[in-house]
């Protein structure tokens, strides 16, 4: 068997591949980029499309001349036509997403916003109530600014940014803190409450809601495609198990000879 690759001294040939890449756990990514080469046949590419891609990846890469594609491709392991088919089946792949899921994602916008808007707060949290409402009642009455407190209170990282969080997106914060930013106006400060282990305080600065944008989109677009992927996986792939010969299978003649 032929030498295919080299590491350090480690040589592997052909018939180690397969054993490789099950040690690594190799096959199930193998598995998905052969469905997805079986969903994306269709899919073609005009020749503007084609030259806008390879463009775009040389310029990506920083690759300008020919002496830095040929570096490219040898410590890749590739040859060119390999390399640009690979570009391409990108731009394919991305073509696919567009074609299935681009009427979907106003829909999908909608069932998903409270998600994807967007919320910038303050936030101060011990594990001692006492000082959670004493420091409730001095921000109220104007005798202590909340940034300044949150630098010497705050029992979390926020305490250095002097409590502010964010911009983040509502599925980050705890459930809890999440009902109070969506229904407290900005700049009001909440009554302490607990939270888990912590008493915290609330101030909500900015709610920011969010727009279907072509950021959006491709987020939207990427969503639905790896959703519809997962259950191609779970439904199209299966692994062969290596067969293992049952006890009266095996040659008594050589049960006899290992004893």
């Amino acid at each position: 068997m032929s030498v295919v690759l080299t590491v350090g001294d480690r040589q592997v040939r052909e018939d180690e591949l397969y054993p490789l890449m099950v040690e690594y756990q190799l096959l199930p990514h193998l598995a998905r980029e052969i469905l997805l080469d079986q969903a994306i046949a269709h899919i073609q590419l005009t020749p503007e499309e084609q030259q806008q891609n390879l463009a775009l990846f040389y310029q990506q890469t920083q690759i300008t001349n020919e002496e830095q594609r040929q570096a490219w491709l040898k410590q890749s392991g590739m040859t060119l036509e390999q390399l640009e088919t690979s570009i391409l089946r990108t731009a394919r792949l991305e073509k696919f997403k567009h074609q299935t899921w681009d009427d979907q994602l106003e829909g999908h916008f909608l069932n998903s916003k409270d998600k994807l808007d967007q919320v910038i707060y303050s936030l101060i949290r011990s594990r001692d109530s006492g000082i959670v409402q004493e420091l409730y009642f001095r921000i109220q009455e104007g005798e202590g600014d909340f940034s300044a407190l949150a630098r010497q209170y705050s029992e979390g990282p926020e305490a250095q940014n002097g409590g502010l969080i964010g911009p983040v997106e509502l599925n980050v914060p705890h459930p809890q803190i999440v009902q109070l930013l969506k229904s407290t106006p900005a700049g009001k400060l909440c009554l302490p409450i607990a939270v888990g282990e912590w008493w915290i305080l609330l101030r909500l600065e900015k709610y920011i809601s969010s727009q279907l944008d072509d950021n959006i989109r491709q987020r939207l677009r990427n969503d639905l495609f790896q959703t519809w992927l997962s259950q191609q996986i779970q439904t199209k792939i299966q692994f062969a198990l290596p067969s293992i010969p049952k006890a009266s299978q095996v040659d008594p003649d050589l049960v006899t000879a290992q004893e």
